[in-house]
């Protein structure tokens, strides 16, 4: 059975300790860090997913209306020129 070291367990003990500090100080900078980020996101009052779909149905609507409209406009300039 080897002997122990007092110091070298002491030193150990530390070292363990200093670990689990350093580990709980990361994690509260994370959470820090996350609270400021949404907080400037809500500052900014940026548009939501649900809005951005909505948004994008809207587009899509509008352009196959535009769409169909200049269809009609060349088939009515198509008529008028013939006559």
């Amino acid at each position: 059975m080897a002997a122990t070291n007092p110091l070298l367990d002491d030193i150990a003990g530390l070292m363990t300790g200093a670990m689990g500090a350093a580990r709980a100080a990361g994690e509260e900078a994370k959470t820090a860090a996350q609270g400021r980020v949404k907080a400037m996101i809500a500052d900014m009052d940026l548009a939501g997913r649900d809005e951005v779909e909505a948004l994008k149905a809207l587009a899509v609507t509008a352009l196959e209306r535009v769409e169909t409209l200049e269809k009609r406009l060349e088939e009515l300039e198509a008529k008028v020129t013939s006559d």
